[in-house]
């Protein structure tokens, strides 16, 4: 396919999430100024879905995750229904068509929801929208949360701090067993309990009572309202029905590209090189990916992601560092540090030096120093335990020494350039950079690196001023 003219071609983008935002901000960025339509299924401006817990535990509001106005024709409640290849135009459900040069597929996925004998859809609820925080947040009573996953996980730790109690069920032997070891999975919940909730692990629900819930055990919990956070399916059926390759997810190939080379997918419907990471992340790269190759026609290839997994929870210090599976690996080198007492815990694996593979719970001054050497690709500092502990000449990662296009905070997508920018616009604190770029108004986890690299600023400029003196 011949890469679109910047001043020509028309680009319609299904889907208004976060992936189809930031695509259309990049593709304006680098220069397309042709024509870009917007058709979001749901009736709200594009909103932050990374933030949702942060909606649903009461420290952000609904309106602080909208997203900013996007230059593009934007259409609200616009459900697409089918797209005509040959004609290469897709419909709405109300009859609209738009036609496109080139038609992105960011549609999302949906919410897998178990069967539970006697649970009807008027007590249980999934959280995926603003509309299911609304429905959460609504009375005081007990909840059930299906699923220990970082959704899971989040969620049970945000109705908490709403008020309710709150009981945790997980079919696997281990919280977040994707992301963590077993000992990792175990400490976590012994966190989850002692801040108050019920953690029940290696059993499944069973049936439903108003207001109990029967788990597979026998056991009753008390559960006006379930929550389910079971997982997530590719919304593929758009794609289906026009005869686009679909596995799992819509199949792209390195440059975001289907099975027709006019049509494009990116973040949780795409399904590249044979997997659906599920993580915003993964779906900025993407985005940024595709935009650059559709306004410039440059090779701009995208490789896969690499794999980080922060838990956004309030009081709740927890990363995961790409393969879970590589901390059991035998030719890996292995270093543990674990502190029962003081709920902390970290293990890596390194081959070569490297990073393959993370768990670090507790320790809130090491998780940007990994996170960004996994990220980059660089060796460990030889001082491994004083990585860990945060000692600042043991950590090359720290927010002050790290590139400029390194990403501060993963919830809003925030660089370090850009927090220098508007710190010598003027925004000298945190919350004044808070306000300025919305870093740290997500799960918080970036506080202190954006702390750390403000006073890092200001005495810079307190010493070229005695310099100049």
């Amino acid at each position: 396919m011949t890469a679109l003219n910047p001043t020509a071609g028309r680009v319609v983008v299904v889907g208004n999430g976060p992936a189809a935002h930031r695509f259309v901000e990049r593709l304006r960025a680098l220069g397309h100024d042709g024509p870009v339509t917007v058709l979001g299924a749901e009736g709200q401006p594009a909103y932050n879905r990374v933030l949702l817990g942060s909606v649903l535990d009461g420290s952000l509001p609904a309106g602080a995750v909208s997203l900013p106005e996007l230059d593009a024709e934007v259409h609200l409640g616009c459900a697409v229904t089918d797209i005509d290849r040959a004609q290469r135009v897709v419909r709405a459900e109300d009859g609209r068509e738009f036609g496109y040069d080139a038609l992105v597929l960011a549609t999302g996925a949906r919410p897998l929801v178990p069967e539970v004998r006697g649970l009807g859809a008027e007590r249980l609820t999934a959280l995926r929208t603003l509309d299911d925080c609304a429905r959460l947040v609504e009375g005081t009573g007990p909840v059930a949360v299906l699923g220990g996953g970082v959704l899971g996980v989040e969620t049970a730790r945000a109705l908490l701090a709403r008020g309710h109690r709150v009981t945790l069920v997980h079919r696997e032997e281990h919280l977040m067993d994707r992301q963590l070891d077993e000992v990792g999975g175990r400490m976590l919940a012994e966190r989850l309990t002692a801040l108050g909730v019920d953690v029940r692990v290696g059993v499944k629900a069973g049936s439903y009572r108003a207001p109990v819930l029967r788990l597979g055990d026998g056991e009753e919990v008390p559960a006006e309202r379930v929550v389910a956070c079971t997982g997530v399916w590719p919304n593929v059926t758009l794609a289906q029905r026009a005869g686009v390759s679909v596995n799992r997810g819509v199949v792209v190939d390195d440059r975001l590209r289907t099975s027709d080379e006019r049509i494009h997918a990116i973040g949780d419907c795409a399904e590249h090189r044979g997997t659906t990471p599920g993580l915003v992340g993964a779906a900025w790269e993407q985005a940024e990916a595709l935009a650059a190759h559709l306004s410039s026609g440059r090779d701009a290839a995208h490789s896969g992601t690499r794999v980080v997994s922060r838990l956004k929870a309030r009081g709740i210090d927890l990363v995961s560092v790409g393969s879970v599976r590589a901390l059991g690996a035998a030719d890996a080198e292995i270093v543990t540090l674990s502190d029962p007492a003081r709920g902390r815990y970290a293990k890596l694996a390194l081959r070569s030096g490297r990073i393959s593979g993370a768990v670090l719970l507790g320790f809130p001054a090491a998780i940007a120093a990994v996170s960004q050497l996994h990220d980059r690709d660089l060796p460990m500092p030889a001082d491994r335990l004083s990585l860990l502990l945060g000692t600042p000449a043991a950590v090359p990662g720290a927010p002050v020494e790290l590139p400029e296009d390194a990403v501060l905070c993963r919830c809003n997508n925030v660089t370090k350039k850009s927090l220098i920018t508007a710190w010598h616009g003027g925004a000298r604190s945190v919350a004044e950079l808070a306000r300025a770029t919305r870093a740290t108004t997500g799960c918080g986890g970036c506080v202190d690196d954006v702390g750390r690299l403000c006073g890092s600023l200001a005495d810079r400029i307190e010493s070229e001023r005695e310099g100049a003196a």
